[in-house]
């Protein structure tokens, strides 16, 4: 966020609080920066001044009272950019400071991104440039992009397991997006941000505990925790798929064995369910069929749930999370696949720990990761605790 030079230091910190935290009252700015009422008063003025701020009533206010007057970042304050690479798509989103997300634009990857990572980042650039154009923008409005790729990541931007993506294993995902770009880029992987993107504006609000599940291609999961995104030492937290349910089973992608991955990933899925279906495109036909009432896509499904539960139990054993929130393509299958993974919970996590966690249904589906990056871009992520 590029502010005035004129503005003090208190100005900024209330900024970047709302750049963070999103709209807020007076009286929780005052208590997430510290500052007294005056200052923070006299900081909403200047920024007010300097047309980087708007003023609505809260959705709700006291009993009895009038609504408190919620502040927000206005369009002039700048604009935030997610990216969300996958196999076959790029997605990116756009949103102000303010939190007020302004177009989401999808496009599929005539290349897969596994093999042609070079063809994915360049096309992500030109999405970019697409999104911006749509809602009048360019480049120069940009404070920062955030970029999403489907495999585990260190906190040094490199591929976390090279075996899962080899032609990505040289490179700096972070570095190449903004070369492209000539913007700042912060980089991780796709189901932490799925887990950012559900937690401002999805199934995650109000809870500053969960796990978001993100069940496709391959498994990962996002873990807040305290309302901030957890990725352990070396940044690679969060990866359900390649938990050992079976030490004897076949050897995964990764180089373990039984992996959650081989049984309840979607390539897993999609093998056993070309058995009866050899046409079968994708999850979303596989899923479609499950609802539609197809026996064998049905037990695939439970069964997939079922054993994601186990995974997860031992996670809510460790953390005990508020809330558990599914998504990805296989996601959308909802009750089929998330009543047999309550029954998974049951049989693996303690009692109390199981009945605390509710089990949710994501609701930003295939924008989950993308609305990650806006956030990622955003600061969310380093905001302190509420």
């Amino acid at each position: 966020m590029t502010l005035p030079a004129h503005l003090g230091s208190t100005a900024r910190r209330v900024a970047n609080v709302l750049r963070s935290r999103g709209p807020r009252t007076r009286a929780e700015l005052i208590g997430l920066t510290g500052l007294s009422r005056p200052t923070v008063s006299a900081a909403l003025a200047d920024l007010t001044s300097a047309g980087l701020l708007t003023e609505e009533a809260a959705q709700t206010g006291p009993a009895g009272g009038r609504p408190a007057t919620v502040f927000r970042l206005a369009r002039g304050a700048g604009l935030a950019v997610g990216v969300d690479i996958g196999r076959r798509h790029v997605r990116v989103a756009v949103a102000d400071l303010g939190h007020h997300v302004l177009v989401d634009y999808p496009a599929v990857l005539d290349l897969d991104a596994d093999d042609y990572p070079e063809s994915a980042l360049d096309a992500a650039a030109r999405q970019v440039d697409a999104a911006l154009d749509a809602v009048g923008a360019d480049r120069s409005e940009v404070v920062g992009v955030g970029l999403g790729i489907f495999a585990p990541l260190t906190r040094t931007g490199r591929i976390g397991s090279p075996a899962l993506l080899p032609a990505w294993a040289d490179l700096l995902p972070e570095e190449e997006l903004a070369g492209r770009l000539h913007l700042p880029v912060r980089v991780d992987n796709d189901a932490n941000l799925g887990a950012l993107g559900e937690y401002v504006w999805g199934a995650g609000q109000q809870s500053a505990d969960l796990v978001y599940v993100k069940v496709a291609t391959g498994i990962g999961a996002g873990i807040v925790l305290d309302g901030r995104l957890y990725r352990g030492f070396s940044g690679t937290a969060g990866e359900l798929g390649h938990i050992t349910l079976d030490a004897r089973g076949p050897v995964c992608r990764c180089g373990n064995r039984g992996c959650v991955e081989l049984s309840a990933g979607g390539r897993a899925l999609l093998r056993h369910a070309r058995i009866t279906h050899p046409h079968l495109d994708s999850l979303v036909e596989l899923v479609d069929l499950a609802t539609l009432g197809d026996p064998g896509c049905r037990r695939l499904l439970a069964d997939a749930g079922r054993q994601l539960g186990f995974a997860l139990g031992g996670l809510l054993n460790l953390i005990n999370p508020e809330r558990i929130v599914v998504g990805g393509e296989l996601g959308a299958a909802t009750e089929l696949l998330l009543d047999p993974m309550r029954g998974g919970l049951a049989d693996t996590a303690m009692a109390a720990a199981a009945a605390a966690a509710e089990v949710v249904p994501a609701q930003l589906g295939a924008r989950a990761s993308a609305l990650g990056g806006v956030a990622l871009a955003l600061g969310v992520d380093r905001a302190a605790p509420l």
